[in-house]
């Protein structure tokens, strides 16, 4: 069988990456090179997203941004813009929206419906799981590469984690070696396009 899987890099963006952030992920720094070695072996099958403040006031997403002023600036601030390891991981451009998961028609038009996706990115408890469980009820078939996920705990990385875990077959958990060693053995079997 062909794995055709897309590796989706989850918001590596200068707002939960820099130490200075009120959302900055003490954990990235970590996760980043898992990240590129990932995008690094899926090639051209990477997708990277950015969340974008441009969600409409008159929701809910008013009292969010009440909550959080800091991130009330227009999307062309550099809080939203990709860290410079993240530049160049995808042939494709961004995927840029204002919502935590970022599963949904637009993503599909890319990947496909029903695609194995492997997520990397940030945050596990906000953004990584919301896009799991949302592609998970679409069909896709989700491996979350847990070490190349940032949290924003120890214990919420690792809540996240266990919730996600919970919706096998739908949504496995791994880890970076696992998601390279297998796509280096179906290389190996021929079973990857050229």
């Amino acid at each position: 069988m062909t794995d055709e899987a897309w590796l989706v890099v989850i918001d590596p963006q200068n707002i939960f990456a820099s130490p200075d952030s009120a959302w900055g992920s003490p954990f990235f720094a970590d996760a980043m090179p898992r990240i590129r070695a990932l995008a690094a072996a899926f090639g051209e099958r990477v997708l990277v997203t950015r969340w974008m403040p441009t969600a409409d006031r008159s929701t809910s997403w008013g009292e969010y941004f009440a909550a959080w002023p800091f991130a009330d600036k227009p999307a062309t601030d550099a809080l939203f813009a990709l860290v410079p390891e993240a530049a160049g991981l995808s042939p494709v451009p961004t995927l840029d929206l204002p919502t935590f998961g970022k599963w949904g028609r637009e993503i599909e038009e890319i990947i496909g419906r029903g695609a194995h996706v492997v997520l990397a990115g940030v945050s596990t408890d906000c953004c990584v799981i919301s896009t799991a469980l949302a592609a998970a009820d679409a069909g896709a078939r989700v491996t979350v590469a847990a070490d190349a996920c940032a949290g924003s705990t120890t214990e919420n990385h690792a809540a996240a984690i266990h919730v996600m875990g919970l919706y096998p077959p739908q949504i496995t958990i791994s880890d970076t070696a696992a998601v390279l060693a297998g796509r280096n053995r179906a290389s190996e079997a021929g079973s990857l396009p050229d």
